[in-house]
């Protein structure tokens, strides 16, 4: 059995990354060649499941076959802590904490994507996590066949008003017990969000085993997070608060898989194929 924390992108001929990247990169190939233009392909996932390191090797897996790949991570188009800031005291307190849809700034998003695709520059803006705010921007230039949005509700759909009226955890029920905040939320899926997703020719999802894992998973990447910028990650307590934000749409995606390809994976982030 594969141990503990084990990431998919650290090589080990025991997790089998090697064959799920080629069937994920089997489906890009096919896709593209079904269609004479460039096409936008959608990565998704729970947090912590090995999405933003599997969009990493992609390009390179893709590159062996001829396309030209671009990733692009949703999480960088969040929007800034004062924009945010804003929507909390307009909207709801709760949307001060990045992460569910509405707090990313999608116009950008799309106009971005709209560029890459018709091989014209565009900006890209870049988010710093350990500040929970913008660090600047990076020029992005090139022809591309393949523009990869990797994000954890990439693809996400909107719930029916029957499913948002009862709580999911603590978080709604203490601090949304009107259902304005997770009613903001699926608005936002239904809307400017859905018009995005509409655009993915393919939709790849990592179907994790349940949501329970998730906060293992995401504690890792606090850990690794901590290591790599030296400067305090969060506490066990912040980081289940934070977690439970995304609980809702992790669930229901989880229990309705998005988009065409579903790579299932275990709690140790094992591909079962």
């Amino acid at each position: 059995m594969p141990r503990a924390g084990l990431m998919p992108d650290r090589p080990d001929a025991r997790l089998g990354w090697d064959a799920a990247d080629r069937v994920i990169a089997d489906a890009i190939v096919r896709c593209r060649s079904e269609r004479a233009r460039p096409i936008l392909a959608g990565l998704s996932g729970a947090q912590g499941s090995g999405k933003s390191t599997l969009a990493a090797r992609l390009p390179p897996l893709l590159a062996d076959r001829g396309l030209r790949t671009a990733v692009l991570a949703l999480d960088d188009f969040y929007l800034t802590r004062p924009e945010r800031q804003a929507l909390a005291r307009s909207v709801h307190p709760l949307f001060a904490t990045r992460g569910v849809p509405g707090t990313h700034d999608i116009a950008l998003l799309d106009h971005t994507i709209t560029a890459m695709l018709q091989g014209q520059p565009a900006t890209v803006p870049r988010f710093d996590k350990a500040t929970d705010n913008r660090r600047g921007t990076e020029p992005i230039d090139g022809q591309w066949d393949v523009v990869l949005l990797e994000g954890w509700c990439v693809g996400a759909r909107p719930q029916s008003a029957q499913e948002l009226e009862r709580p999911v955890n603590r978080l709604e029920r203490e601090e949304d017990a009107a259902g304005t905040w997770r009613r903001s939320v699926n608005h936002r899926l239904a809307s400017d969000y859905a018009d995005l997703f509409a655009r993915l020719d393919l939709t790849i999802f990592l179907r994790a085993p349940c949501f329970d894992v998730v906060h293992r998973w995401r504690a890792q990447q606090e850990d690794d997070l901590e290591t790599l910028t030296g400067s305090r990650g969060m506490t066990g307590a912040e980081m289940l608060r934070f977690v439970t934000h995304y609980e809702r749409i992790t669930r229901w995606m989880i229990a309705e898989p998005p988009g065409d390809l579903a790579i299932e994976i275990d709690a140790y982030r094992t591909p079962r194929l």
